[in-house]
């Protein structure tokens, strides 16, 4: 897996809103396209040798599968907390006690991996093209956040929405 999938399914890991998008022949090669540009740049601003760039490139992919797992786990938890949460319902102490403590042993696991995939990278990468690279894509999943919401509000302004997904003469709760 290359660094732009990693910071996309970062990005969505933290973002409750929406599960990471199906990966359909469009988003597959939109997505492949992403990633080109990002390890280019990231091989070119980091000025990586060819074996710098392959270990990276293996680094993601040992990590990426660890990641889209959580991220999944977690998605479908914040999903089921929703579902306990409803205004008018009343919730379940002991699922909403245990999707709380998923969900905080979920945060706990990306932060271990990200740690361990910087271990990893601490073997090729100096501290500073290390640095650089945290830079970048926490540049990049931030942009990935903007442009998922602006896509969003998009998608729920429908005919007769008001911006924010609101139909007329509702308050926002």
């Amino acid at each position: 897996m290359t660094p732009i999938w990693l910071a996309l399914t970062l990005a969505v890991a933290q973002q409750p809103a929406a599960p990471p998008p199906p990966d359909t022949g469009e988003a597959g090669r939109l997505r492949r396209q992403i990633e080109e540009r990002f390890a280019q740049r990231v091989q070119q601003d980091l000025r990586l040798t060819p074996d710098q760039a392959a270990k990276l490139r293996g680094t993601q992919e040992r990590f990426g599968e660890r990641r889209r797992t959580l991220m999944r786990q977690q998605f479908e938890r914040r999903r089921a907390m929703d579902g306990q949460m409803q205004p008018g319902i009343a919730a379940n102490p002991d699922s909403v006690k245990k999707l709380m403590d998923g969900l905080q042993a979920g945060r706990m696991e990306m932060v271990r991996i990200e740690q361990e995939e910087d271990r990893d990278m601490a073997g090729y990468l100096t501290p500073v093209q290390r640095a650089r690279y945290q830079q970048m894509r926490e540049h990049l999943m931030q942009r990935l956040n903007e442009m998922r919401q602006e896509r969003q509000g998009r998608e729920r302004r429908a005919p007769g929405m008001r911006p924010g997904g609101r139909r007329p003469g509702r308050r926002p709760i």
